[in-house]
Protein backbone atom coordinates (compact mmCIF):
# COMPACT_ATOMS: atom_id res chain seq x y z
CA UNK A 1 0.00 0.00 0.00
CA UNK A 2 1.38 3.45 -1.04
CA UNK A 3 1.81 6.49 1.12
CA UNK A 4 -0.74 7.68 -0.94
CA UNK A 5 -3.30 5.09 0.19
CA UNK A 6 -2.04 5.43 3.81
CA UNK A 7 -3.26 9.24 4.16
CA UNK A 8 -6.55 8.54 2.55
CA UNK A 9 -7.35 6.17 5.01
CA UNK A 10 -7.15 8.48 7.67
CA UNK A 11 -9.38 11.25 6.12
CA UNK A 12 -12.95 9.70 7.32
CA UNK A 13 -11.18 9.13 10.41
CA UNK A 14 -10.14 13.22 10.66
CA UNK A 15 -13.39 13.72 9.27
CA UNK A 16 -15.17 12.01 12.05
CA UNK A 17 -13.10 13.59 15.29
CA UNK A 18 -13.66 16.96 13.32
CA UNK A 19 -17.54 16.57 13.41
CA UNK A 20 -17.63 14.80 17.19
CA UNK A 21 -15.55 17.97 18.53
CA UNK A 22 -17.37 20.46 16.83
CA UNK A 23 -20.54 19.30 17.96
CA UNK A 24 -18.99 18.57 21.48
CA UNK A 25 -17.96 22.85 21.45
CA UNK A 26 -21.75 24.00 19.84
CA UNK A 27 -23.23 24.64 22.64
CA UNK A 28 -20.78 26.76 23.96
CA UNK A 29 -20.57 29.04 21.22
CA UNK A 30 -22.83 31.69 21.80
CA UNK A 31 -21.60 32.16 25.62
CA UNK A 32 -18.02 32.31 23.78
CA UNK A 33 -19.05 35.09 21.09
CA UNK A 34 -20.75 37.11 23.88
CA UNK A 35 -17.35 37.20 25.42
CA UNK A 36 -15.21 37.53 22.52
CA UNK A 37 -17.61 40.27 21.24
CA UNK A 38 -17.52 42.36 24.05
CA UNK A 39 -13.72 41.81 24.15
CA UNK A 40 -13.70 43.57 20.75
CA UNK A 41 -16.85 45.55 20.55
CA UNK A 42 -17.93 43.69 17.52
CA UNK A 43 -19.70 40.91 17.06
CA UNK A 44 -17.74 40.38 13.63
CA UNK A 45 -14.10 40.36 14.91
CA UNK A 46 -15.99 38.48 17.96
CA UNK A 47 -17.17 35.36 15.60
CA UNK A 48 -13.80 35.16 13.82
CA UNK A 49 -12.26 35.03 17.02
CA UNK A 50 -14.66 32.30 18.51
CA UNK A 51 -13.09 30.41 14.87
CA UNK A 52 -9.83 30.88 15.39
CA UNK A 53 -10.21 29.97 19.28
CA UNK A 54 -12.31 26.28 18.27
CA UNK A 55 -9.79 25.67 15.34
CA UNK A 56 -6.55 26.25 18.03
CA UNK A 57 -8.31 23.99 20.76
CA UNK A 58 -9.04 21.07 17.96
CA UNK A 59 -5.45 20.72 17.06
CA UNK A 60 -4.38 21.18 20.81
CA UNK A 61 -6.81 18.36 22.02
CA UNK A 62 -4.77 16.30 19.54
CA UNK A 63 -1.61 17.02 21.20
CA UNK A 64 -2.66 15.65 24.71
CA UNK A 65 -3.39 12.24 26.46
CA UNK A 66 -5.29 13.54 29.17
CA UNK A 67 -8.59 15.81 28.32
CA UNK A 68 -9.69 19.03 29.86
CA UNK A 69 -12.21 20.52 31.49
CA UNK A 70 -14.07 21.92 27.80
CA UNK A 71 -15.15 25.15 29.42
CA UNK A 72 -12.60 26.95 31.32
CA UNK A 73 -10.02 25.25 28.86
CA UNK A 74 -12.11 26.87 26.37
CA UNK A 75 -12.77 30.12 27.55
CA UNK A 76 -8.88 30.15 28.02
CA UNK A 77 -7.93 29.77 24.77
CA UNK A 78 -10.48 32.61 23.67
CA UNK A 79 -9.46 34.95 25.76
CA UNK A 80 -5.37 34.36 24.48
CA UNK A 81 -7.02 34.87 21.08
CA UNK A 82 -8.87 38.05 21.70
CA UNK A 83 -5.73 39.23 23.46
CA UNK A 84 -3.73 38.88 20.33
CA UNK A 85 -6.40 40.61 18.26
CA UNK A 86 -6.32 43.49 20.66
CA UNK A 87 -2.33 43.83 20.59
CA UNK A 88 -2.54 43.89 16.82
CA UNK A 89 -5.87 45.96 16.32
CA UNK A 90 -7.46 48.23 19.37
CA UNK A 91 -8.04 51.44 18.34
CA UNK A 92 -10.39 52.36 21.40
CA UNK A 93 -8.67 54.28 23.95
CA UNK A 94 -7.72 51.65 26.33
CA UNK A 95 -3.88 50.41 27.54
CA UNK A 96 -2.58 46.55 26.74
CA UNK A 97 -0.89 46.71 30.59
CA UNK A 98 -0.39 43.75 32.76
CA UNK A 99 -1.46 44.92 35.62
CA UNK A 100 -1.41 42.76 39.26
CA UNK A 101 -4.67 44.26 40.50
CA UNK A 102 -4.93 44.42 44.71
CA UNK A 103 -7.17 41.60 45.90
CA UNK A 104 -10.20 42.12 47.53
CA UNK A 105 -12.03 40.24 50.30
CA UNK A 106 -15.71 40.77 49.68
CA UNK A 107 -17.31 38.05 47.18
CA UNK A 108 -18.42 40.08 44.10
CA UNK A 109 -22.02 40.40 42.85
CA UNK A 110 -22.58 37.17 39.97
CA UNK A 111 -24.43 38.07 37.21
CA UNK A 112 -25.49 41.71 36.52
CA UNK A 113 -28.06 42.55 34.51
CA UNK A 114 -27.49 45.79 33.36
CA UNK A 115 -23.99 44.80 31.85
CA UNK A 116 -25.85 42.00 30.25
CA UNK A 117 -27.42 44.43 28.01
CA UNK A 118 -24.79 47.13 28.05
CA UNK A 119 -23.58 48.00 24.72
CA UNK A 120 -20.51 46.16 23.61
CA UNK A 121 -18.80 49.95 23.51
CA UNK A 122 -18.97 49.68 27.42
CA UNK A 123 -16.76 47.36 27.83
CA UNK A 124 -14.09 48.62 25.12
CA UNK A 125 -13.02 51.40 27.92
CA UNK A 126 -12.02 48.98 30.17
CA UNK A 127 -8.32 47.56 30.21
CA UNK A 128 -7.96 44.21 28.75
CA UNK A 129 -7.67 42.53 32.47
CA UNK A 130 -10.73 44.35 34.02
CA UNK A 131 -12.73 43.72 30.78
CA UNK A 132 -12.18 40.13 30.71
CA UNK A 133 -12.99 39.76 34.17
CA UNK A 134 -15.61 41.92 34.35
CA UNK A 135 -17.08 39.97 31.28
CA UNK A 136 -16.65 36.51 32.27
CA UNK A 137 -18.34 37.36 36.17
CA UNK A 138 -20.63 39.91 35.32
CA UNK A 139 -22.02 38.41 32.44
CA UNK A 140 -21.17 35.09 31.66
CA UNK A 141 -21.78 34.43 35.52
CA UNK A 142 -18.93 32.34 36.04
CA UNK A 143 -17.67 31.31 39.15
CA UNK A 144 -14.45 33.24 40.23
CA UNK A 145 -12.33 30.05 40.04
CA UNK A 146 -13.25 29.61 36.33
CA UNK A 147 -12.21 33.45 35.58
CA UNK A 148 -8.76 32.98 36.86
CA UNK A 149 -8.33 29.68 35.51
CA UNK A 150 -9.37 31.15 32.12
CA UNK A 151 -7.16 34.44 32.83
CA UNK A 152 -4.31 32.47 34.86
CA UNK A 153 -4.47 34.55 37.43
CA UNK A 154 -5.22 34.32 41.08
CA UNK A 155 -8.79 34.57 42.30
CA UNK A 156 -7.76 37.33 44.83
CA UNK A 157 -6.29 39.13 41.43
CA UNK A 158 -9.44 38.22 40.03
CA UNK A 159 -11.58 40.31 42.84
CA UNK A 160 -9.10 43.18 42.22
CA UNK A 161 -9.90 43.19 38.56
CA UNK A 162 -13.43 43.12 39.34
CA UNK A 163 -13.80 46.18 41.37
CA UNK A 164 -11.42 47.90 39.84
CA UNK A 165 -13.44 47.83 36.69
CA UNK A 166 -16.80 48.47 38.00
CA UNK A 167 -15.13 52.10 39.67
CA UNK A 168 -13.96 52.59 36.36
CA UNK A 169 -17.34 52.09 34.65
CA UNK A 170 -18.37 54.08 37.49
CA UNK A 171 -16.24 56.80 37.23
CA UNK A 172 -15.88 57.27 33.52
CA UNK A 173 -17.35 60.39 31.98
CA UNK A 174 -20.34 59.39 29.46
CA UNK A 175 -19.07 58.67 25.98
CA UNK A 176 -19.05 61.41 23.86
CA UNK A 177 -21.16 61.01 20.83
CA UNK A 178 -19.88 59.80 17.48
CA UNK A 179 -19.89 61.48 14.45
CA UNK A 180 -22.98 60.22 12.07
CA UNK A 181 -22.18 57.45 10.31
CA UNK A 182 -21.64 57.54 6.68
CA UNK A 183 -20.39 55.23 4.28
CA UNK A 184 -20.00 56.62 0.49
CA UNK A 185 -22.54 57.37 -2.16
CA UNK A 186 -21.42 54.49 -4.06
CA UNK A 187 -21.25 52.20 -1.31
CA UNK A 188 -24.89 52.83 -0.23
CA UNK A 189 -26.13 52.63 -3.78
CA UNK A 190 -24.29 49.13 -4.00
CA UNK A 191 -25.63 47.79 -1.21
CA UNK A 192 -29.21 49.47 -1.72
CA UNK A 193 -29.29 47.70 -5.34
CA UNK A 194 -28.36 44.36 -3.02
CA UNK A 195 -31.10 44.95 -1.19
CA UNK A 196 -33.78 45.50 -3.76
CA UNK A 197 -32.79 42.59 -5.63
CA UNK A 198 -32.73 40.24 -2.91
CA UNK A 199 -36.27 41.75 -1.54
CA UNK A 200 -37.44 41.08 -5.49
CA UNK A 201 -36.11 37.39 -5.46
CA UNK A 202 -33.79 38.69 -8.86
CA UNK A 203 -31.41 35.66 -8.59
CA UNK A 204 -30.12 36.21 -11.53
CA UNK A 205 -29.53 39.91 -10.90
CA UNK A 206 -27.83 39.39 -7.78
CA UNK A 207 -25.16 36.86 -9.67
CA UNK A 208 -24.96 39.76 -12.01
CA UNK A 209 -23.49 41.62 -9.63
CA UNK A 210 -20.59 39.19 -8.58
CA UNK A 211 -17.07 39.25 -9.92
CA UNK A 212 -15.30 36.72 -11.49
CA UNK A 213 -13.32 36.02 -8.93
CA UNK A 214 -16.29 36.72 -5.70
CA UNK A 215 -15.82 34.28 -2.45
CA UNK A 216 -18.85 33.24 -1.02
CA UNK A 217 -18.54 32.62 2.82
CA UNK A 218 -21.34 30.56 4.90
CA UNK A 219 -20.04 31.51 8.56
CA UNK A 220 -20.76 28.37 10.15
CA UNK A 221 -19.41 25.93 13.14
CA UNK A 222 -17.14 24.79 10.28
CA UNK A 223 -17.04 27.77 7.72
CA UNK A 224 -17.99 27.10 3.98
CA UNK A 225 -16.89 28.95 1.00
CA UNK A 226 -19.62 28.33 -2.01
CA UNK A 227 -19.45 29.13 -5.51
CA UNK A 228 -21.80 31.63 -6.51
CA UNK A 229 -24.59 29.03 -8.26
CA UNK A 230 -25.07 26.97 -5.36
CA UNK A 231 -25.50 30.26 -2.72
CA UNK A 232 -28.57 31.72 -4.88
CA UNK A 233 -30.29 28.25 -5.00
CA UNK A 234 -29.44 27.55 -1.56
CA UNK A 235 -31.84 31.01 -0.99
CA UNK A 236 -34.29 30.05 -2.90
CA UNK A 237 -35.01 26.84 -1.69
CA UNK A 238 -34.67 28.53 1.79
CA UNK A 239 -37.21 31.27 0.66
CA UNK A 240 -39.21 28.47 -0.27
CA UNK A 241 -40.47 27.51 3.24
CA UNK A 242 -39.73 30.97 5.47
CA UNK A 243 -39.91 34.60 4.46
CA UNK A 244 -36.71 36.70 4.94
CA UNK A 245 -36.77 40.38 4.52
CA UNK A 246 -32.95 42.15 3.92
CA UNK A 247 -32.46 45.90 5.07
CA UNK A 248 -29.48 48.30 4.97
CA UNK A 249 -27.50 49.83 8.05
CA UNK A 250 -24.87 49.33 10.53
CA UNK A 251 -23.66 47.11 12.88
CA UNK A 252 -21.12 48.27 15.45
CA UNK A 253 -20.07 51.14 12.66
CA UNK A 254 -20.26 48.48 9.96
CA UNK A 255 -21.86 48.82 7.05
CA UNK A 256 -23.66 45.87 6.97
CA UNK A 257 -27.44 44.44 5.39
CA UNK A 258 -29.82 42.88 8.14
CA UNK A 259 -31.51 40.01 7.20
CA UNK A 260 -34.99 39.63 8.75
CA UNK A 261 -36.64 36.22 9.83
CA UNK A 262 -39.91 36.56 9.17
CA UNK A 263 -40.23 39.16 7.09
CA UNK A 264 -42.43 41.25 9.59
CA UNK A 265 -40.06 40.76 12.27
CA UNK A 266 -38.88 44.40 14.28
CA UNK A 267 -35.40 42.65 14.81
CA UNK A 268 -32.45 41.02 12.72
CA UNK A 269 -32.10 37.66 12.73
CA UNK A 270 -28.96 37.45 10.57
CA UNK A 271 -26.54 39.91 8.96
CA UNK A 272 -24.35 39.98 5.31
CA UNK A 273 -21.36 41.77 5.18
CA UNK A 274 -20.32 42.50 1.52
CA UNK A 275 -16.97 43.74 0.28
CA UNK A 276 -17.27 45.29 -3.34
CA UNK A 277 -14.28 46.05 -5.48
CA UNK A 278 -14.86 48.30 -9.04
CA UNK A 279 -19.20 48.39 -8.57
CA UNK A 280 -18.83 44.26 -8.18
CA UNK A 281 -19.24 41.92 -5.51
CA UNK A 282 -15.46 40.82 -4.22
CA UNK A 283 -16.93 38.91 -1.17
CA UNK A 284 -19.80 37.96 0.89
CA UNK A 285 -19.70 37.05 4.29
CA UNK A 286 -23.15 35.51 5.00
CA UNK A 287 -24.09 34.69 9.12
CA UNK A 288 -27.24 32.58 8.76
CA UNK A 289 -25.72 29.89 10.52
CA UNK A 290 -24.74 31.95 13.46
CA UNK A 291 -27.95 33.25 14.37
CA UNK A 292 -26.52 34.26 18.09
CA UNK A 293 -24.60 37.11 16.43
CA UNK A 294 -27.86 39.14 15.70
CA UNK A 295 -28.45 38.30 19.66
CA UNK A 296 -25.72 40.42 20.64
CA UNK A 297 -25.59 43.56 18.09
CA UNK A 298 -27.11 46.93 17.42
CA UNK A 299 -28.05 47.31 14.47
CA UNK A 300 -29.04 50.81 13.18
CA UNK A 301 -30.99 51.61 10.03
CA UNK A 302 -28.72 53.92 7.73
Amino acid sequence: MSAHDDTRGLLPAMAEARRRFTELVAELRPELHRYCARMTGSVFDGEDIVQTAIEKAYYALGQMTDPPQLRPWLFSIAHNAAMDFLKRYERRHVHLVSEVPEPETLEPAGVDSALVEAALSEFVRLPPLQRSALILKAVLGHSLDEVATALSISVPAVKGALSRARANLGASPAATPEPARTFSATEQANLRRYVDLFNDRDWDGLRALLGDEAQLDLVTRTNQRVVAAKYYDRYAEILRREEIRAEVGFVDDVPAIAMYRPAASQSPAYFLLIEWSDGKIARIRDYYHVPYIARGATFSRD
